[in-house]
């Protein structure tokens, strides 16, 4: 792991972080339905392709498929197919983070992340609370109204994944990069759903300083409220980690502790992801494909921890099977962003990383 003491190793770190995102997410995309691909069932397909230990992206499908199809978009996710990134909400959060931090700076209001949003977003790829809130925008209601009227997916996960510009600019400043994820998370989220996002934008700061994954981890726990559901049970992740129970195990406990919530949920991913980096153990490789096995929302927790395990090890240090077949392109929704390169956006992060130094 390179310090972040020059420009150079902050590229590098931040170049990671983009890098992680987008090949976590790609992992995790063509199983993505946490209700049908649990992650009994993602392990038996990894077995019958031969595929454990995981050690590249996904394979195509060999024989029987059990009656669960992958996502129609796995031929351009799965080993030997993917020509850049496919398009996806996961990657056009964190884009839509850098145009609006590129547009109104770092003292951005909510409301203009909802405008935002409507110049620059479709309708159509939004999802759950995102939806809810964009309909109120146009409905012309404002925050946080825009968070509570008619939108029961509250503390679902879509205010983490848009979490992540907020720490790749606020580089070993966690509470700062929390304050920032918070003010966008506000638009459509409230309670756990916002504690969610300031969490991860304090987890990926910390990863630029921190000497562990662990470290980071302990140090996103700071910026929450400690008795919040989030925080318990993250540390509850901590402590069964500690008695050196397997990940397996750990996972199984956390999935019965957090039964009834949902696969979309922030509170059983939040658990998914936090064993995924523990039990990774700032190994890039294994992070993000022990967090894609462990099941529910996969593609979005394979993107925040590829996010974490690449600030932590920087992009010279990603593995060529993760990075070689993004082909530095990524597709995009955001309207003037589709087909952008990966190494642009991640100068363009760190143009604004370095001006607000």
């Amino acid at each position: 792991m390179t310090p972040v003491g020059t420009e150079q190793a902050l590229a590098d770190r931040v170049l990671g972080g983009w890098l992680g995102r987008i090949a976590g997410n790609m992992l995790g995309k063509p199983v993505e339905q946490g209700d049908l691909w649990t992650r009994d069932r993602i392990d038996r397909y990894l077995r019958r392709a031969a595929a454990l230990p995981l050690t590249d992206y996904l394979p195509e499908p060999v024989g029987e498929d059990d009656g669960f199809e992958l996502r129609p978009e796995w031929q351009r996710c799965v080993r030997g197919r993917i020509h850049g990134s496919c398009r996806d909400d996961d990657v056009d959060y964190a884009i839509l983070g850098l145009d609006l931090l590129e547009t109104h700076g770092f003292g951005f209001s909510t409301e203009q992340v909802g405008e935002l949003w409507l110049r620059r977003l479709p309708y159509l790829q939004t999802f759950t609370a995102e939806r809810a809130a964009y309909r109120n925008l146009t409905a012309g209601l404002k925050p946080p109204l825009t968070a509570t009227h008619d939108n029961p997916y509250q503390e679902w996960i879509g205010a983490l994944i848009r979490a992540d510009i907020y720490g790749w600019t606020s580089p070993g400043a966690p509470r700062r990069a929390a304050q920032l994820a918070r003010r966008d998370a506000v638009l459509s989220h409230t309670g756990n759903g916002v504690y969610g996002s300031m969490w991860a934008a304090a987890l990926i700061s910390a990863a630029f300083t921190a000497p562990t994954v662990r470290h980071a981890l302990d140090t996103a726990l700071t910026v929450i409220p400690p008795g919040c559901r989030l925080a318990r049970t993250v540390r509850r992740v901590l402590t069964l980690h500690e008695t050196r129970m397997t990940w397996e195990d750990t996972l199984t406990t956390l999935s019965e502790e957090t039964a009834g919530l949902g696969w979309i949920h922030t509170i059983p991913n939040a658990a998914v992801l936090t064993a995924g980096l523990l039990y990774g153990d700032g190994d890039f490789t294994r992070t993000i494909t022990l967090t894609v096995r462990g099941g529910l929302d996969t593609d979005s927790n394979g993107a925040t921890a590829g996010s974490v395990a690449g600030v932590l090890t920087g992009a010279d240090a990603i593995p060529g099977q993760w990075k070689d077949p993004l082909e530095d392109t990524v597709r995009s929704a955001v309207f003037g962003f589709d087909g952008v390169r990966i190494s642009e956006l991640a100068e363009r992060t760190v143009q604004l990383a370095v001006a607000d130094r």
